[in-house]
């Protein structure tokens, strides 16, 4: 053991790390403590804490492992001076942000966040404000901070200085020790992706799941996040007050529908009929099930179910995706947000509270509301988000394991589609009367393309290949349609399938617009049957349009249109994003910026062929404002709802 004393600076560290972030937590939870012991088993923050503090330590460790075994004895003296630095440096930032975190909490009903990082960037703004109202914090945190910068000189030494040690037995240690941190880093051998902030969610209370989280985490998480939030000048730029002005000549609503002037776009949208009774919404998400594959669409003849059903409700043959993520398609469906270079917001750290959904407007009226998946729903923070904005049930993979019912079929990710459809009929079954939103997410229709042998006919010879799996996708959206009509639910709710982007994205094209065709239609109470909707329209239309007929008013902040109300005459457009590419398309016309450069204009003869046309100077302007928009209202925080 003498010989592994060269590891005590990395061990000291980690123990010392864990010392601080559950003390903190401890702290946290005694000063919030009525709040949280309302939360179904609130223990749970402290295992949970300890695994999310342990994976942010071994990350942290990576550097000094490498340098303790790799660098020559000769170097111990740049080593042990290193160690000290490192070590020090990033337990005073761990401390920093634990120690400001009770008066954030209690300010934002969260942990430190990008708000924190907003109040670094504006210190002349921030800094008299935290003088004035927080005086005394500032003062016990100076005192701490100050003994532990003392005790850094006085004691760095002799906790974080390693020793003299033959490099031939730190090289036969070292694949251990890489091991362990691995280990401790991945906290999982067994699951293909990283440990995320959706790990540490357990309940429908936002600060209590925090609790389980470190604040070095969420602010590194909201600093990593900053470059993905893209920047909405590589397109141009334009006066706020002009993008609202030009956003809102596309949208339904009129002056006096505007209800608060500063969240620019609230307004009210009123139902076709008023309910006594309103209707339940369900939104069955297909994943990567583009146009091509949907044969009443004039794709592949791998849907006869989805053709089949349509005929029962309102299908649209020229509907559009924002993107080519799913994370994307979630944005545009649930949320109705706007598509921009940033990141979807569902990943992005200042839309994960208090930012506008479906899920948001519907609990607000007394809805159930729950996102069921058959994979893990940490998977792109969607679990995170989703708590976080409205959706109090969130049901995944951990579900189907734990209720003791035999599924058909697991795969890479997660269980198959008619599991999903069966676990969904079995929740919306135990509903009872009370009015209920789900969104449902399918995954059985991605590469690796798995799905259980013996449910369909095959299209291709070889088992896993795309085709196969649209087919598997869609006998599962028959079976789903098959249950629920047997079950009292299904007479007073909404239904949407609906496709969150297409498998690959790729053409000739700035923007392959035809890769960015999907299937959609609804059923229900109210909705025509076999109706038709072949005008132009984007994803971000359909949130709009789902809520027109649930016989309820709601005010809300979604720019897209309610295409049940739109006036015939007026011209039909989509907007989609590309990677850093923004295609505006008008009817026939489409406007595409790319960064730093002079938007071009095209017309479209079909989906593959775009003819370059002089650049309509309006229409670009109307562009770049709905991109300025989106960034505006995501950076301000004026994507949401009043608060009560």
């Amino acid at each position: 053991m003498k010989k592994l004393s060269y590891l005590k600076p990395i061990f000291n560290f980690i123990v010392t790390g864990l010392l601080i972030t559950t003390l903190s937590r401890i702290f946290l939870f005694f000063l919030f403590k009525e709040r949280v012991e309302q939360t179904p088993d609130f223990w749970y923050i402290f295992p949970i804490g300890l695994r999310m503090d342990l994976i942010l330590l071994c990350y942290l460790s990576f550097l000094p492992a490498v340098l303790i075994t790799f660098l020559p004895n000769n170097w111990l003296k740049f080593t042990n001076r290193f160690l000290v630095i490192y070590s020090f440096l990033f337990l005073f930032l761990i401390l920093f942000v634990e120690l400001a975190s009770p008066d954030f909490v209690k300010q934002y009903d969260t942990r430190p966040n990008k708000i924190f990082l907003d109040y670094l960037i504006y210190p002349k703004e921030v800094i008299p404000m935290l003088l004035k109202s927080y005086l005394t914090s500032i003062i016990v945190t100076f005192l701490i901070l100050g003994l532990v910068i003392y005790f850094a000189f006085k004691k760095g030494k002799k906790y974080f200085h390693t020793t003299s040690t033959e490099y031939k037995f730190k090289l036969i240690v070292f694949p251990l020790l890489a091991f362990l941190l691995f280990f401790g880093a991945r906290s999982s051998l067994t699951s293909k992706r990283p440990i995320n902030a959706s790990n540490a969610v357990f309940s429908t209370d936002q600060l209590t799941n925090t609790l389980g989280l470190n604040s070095f985490y969420t602010v590194a998480f909201a600093a990593y996040s900053i470059k993905n939030e893209g920047n909405t000048k590589m397109y141009g730029k334009m006066d706020e007050a002009e993008a609202i002005a030009r956003v809102k000549k596309y949208m339904i609503a009129g002056p006096t529908d505007f209800t608060d002037a500063e969240i620019p776009f609230l307004h009210v949208q009123q139902p076709d009929s008023v309910k006594k009774k309103p209707y339940n919404l369900v939104i069955f998400l297909q994943e990567s099930l583009g146009a091509e594959y949907v044969g009443i669409l004039g794709g592949k003849p791998l849907t006869p179910e989805f053709d089949k059903l349509s005929k029962e409700g309102l299908l649209f043959t020229n509907l559009y995706c924002t993107g080519t993520r799913s994370v994307r398609g979630i944005e545009a469906v649930v949320t109705g947000f706007l598509p921009s270079p940033s990141e979807s917001v569902v990943k992005l750290g200042n839309s994960q509270q208090g930012f506008f959904t479906l899920a948001e407007a519907l609990k607000q009226k007394g809805y159930d509301t729950s996102f069921i998946y058959g994979g893990m729903a940490n998977f792109d923070n969607m679990a995170s988000f989703f708590n976080g904005n409205g959706f109090s049930d969130i049901v995944d993979q951990e579900d189907f394991e734990s209720d003791g019912n035999k599924y058909a079929f697991k795969g890479t990710w997660g269980y198959s589609d008619e599991d999903l459809v069966t676990k969904a009929n079995n929740y919306f079954k135990a509903r009872g009367d009370k009015p209920f939103f789900s969104l449902m997410f399918s995954t059985s229709n991605h590469e690796p393309f798995e799905y259980p042998a013996g449910r369909i006919k095959q299209y291709d010879k070889k088992a896993a290949t795309v085709n196969n799996a649209m087919k598997y996708a869609d006998f599962s959206i028959g079976k789903f349609f098959e249950m629920a009509k047997k079950e009292p639910y299904f007479k007073n709710t909404i239904f949407i399938v609906i496709a969150d982007h297409n498998t690959r994205t790729y053409g000739k094209n700035l923007v392959p617009i035809n890769k960015f065709h999907i299937p959609a239609f609804i059923m229900g109470p109210g909705v025509p049957k076999g109706a038709v909707y072949d005008r132009l329209a984007s994803q971000i239309d359909i949130p709009p349009t789902l809520l027109s007929y649930l016989g309820l008013s709601f005010e809300t902040p979604m720019v897209g249109r309610n295409l049940s109300k739109l006036d015939p005459k007026v011209q039909g457009r989509s907007i989609m994003q590309f990677n850093d590419i923004n295609a505006f398309r008008v009817e026939n016309q489409v406007v595409i910026m790319q960064p730093n450069l002079k938007p071009l204009q095209f017309e479209i003869k079909n989906d593959t062929t775009l003819i370059p046309v002089k650049l309509n100077e309006e229409l670009a302007k109307d562009a770049l404002a709905h991109v300025i928009t989106a960034g505006n209202l995501y950076k301000e925080n004026k994507y949401k709802l009043r608060t009560k």
